[in-house]
């Protein structure tokens, strides 16, 4: 991996494919670093003419981390929202999208296809909202605008997803995360416990034992204000992808980004959950591959195709 400095973040990334051929800029979610996006994917977009850039968020894998700010209360931070309030996080998601821009001009790419999954797809949202000359399309994969009223994640898979290890040994961090994946995945995208495992271990032997740092992303996410309003001033072309069997993300947060955005395509897949399995992988490779091709032929106006759910 390489480091570069960027809006006053040391940001690990990895380049691959060829400098001259068009960016995609993928961007992972909670805890997640660059390893999550899995190589047949990268690869696969590079075999199709792409420079595919993934990246390590702030406070997750080889970039900075705001250790200075401890571990944010997570619980005060929710009671806050759940009043009315807006809590105060160390850092916003809107910097985290700064840090994504930042990079593609240390890069020297002029506007990248800016795909994002999860937490990184609401960073992606905002790259494209904050940072238009820089998106030439946006891609937000099983991610959510924030707007209140929104259906909540399935309690047991907020409680599998934010459970910590019994200790910081590698085998008790791949247990969690195993137990974690299986329990957020769909039912038509499942895959071994060895496939998982082998998964989850490229990005715990890759990322420091941190559980404030993620809390850390998660304070960021908790204070994100809304992005419906942004998204509905966007001029790019938008492609969702969203699990219909989403238990952290129910199917309507994919819904309600698509009819935020003008002129998004909806792709509303039966029995995907919050998956990357191999299988899944797959699915986003055909519909990113394709997507983004699509925009590179016909331009970075509007698409020709309609707006509505297609059926995987």
């Amino acid at each position: 991996m390489t480091e570069v400095r960027a809006n006053g973040v040391d940001i690990a990334y990895q380049s691959l494919g060829r400098d001259s051929d068009p960016a995609i800029l993928l961007i992972h979610g909670l805890a997640t670093p660059l390893t999550g996006w899995p190589d047949s994917l990268c690869g696969g977009l590079t075999a199709r003419g792409f420079r595919v850039v993934r990246f390590d968020n702030r406070d997750v894998g080889r970039s900075t981390y705001f250790r200075q700010f401890g571990a944010p209360d997570i619980g005060a931070m929710i009671s806050t929202l759940r009043s009315g309030g807006r809590p105060v996080a160390p850092y916003s998601l809107d910097d985290m999208a700064a840090d994504a821009a930042a990079l593609l001009d240390a890069l020297g790419i002029e506007r990248a296809h800016v795909v994002g999954a999860s937490m990184g797809g609401m960073i992606a949202q905002l790259v494209a909202i904050n940072h238009p000359s820089k998106t030439k399309s946006l891609v937000s994969i099983m991610s959510t605008t924030g707007r209140p009223g929104l259906p909540q994640a399935k309690p047991e898979a907020m409680q599998a997803l934010m459970a910590l290890p019994a200790s910081p040994s590698r085998e008790d961090r791949i247990a969690t995360a195993l137990a974690a994946v299986k329990a957020i995945g769909g039912p038509a995208f499942t895959a071994s416990d060895e496939e998982r495992a082998a998964y989850l271990a490229a990005s715990i032997d890759y990322t420091p034992f941190d559980p404030a740092a993620a809390a850390r992303q998660m304070a960021a996410i908790i204070a994100a204000p809304p992005r419906n309003d942004g998204l509905g001033r966007l001029k790019i072309p938008a492609l969702v992808i969203h699990g219909a069997d989403d238990p952290v993300m129910p199917a309507a947060c994919g819904e309600d980004t698509a009819e935020s955005i003008p002129g998004a395509e909806l792709l509303l897949v039966p029995g995907l959950g919050h998956d990357f399995t191999p299988s899944a992988a797959a699915l986003y490779l055909e519909a990113v591959g394709e997507f983004v091709a699509r925009v590179e032929r016909e331009g970075s106006g509007s698409l020709s195709s309609p707006r509505g759910a297609a059926r995987a």
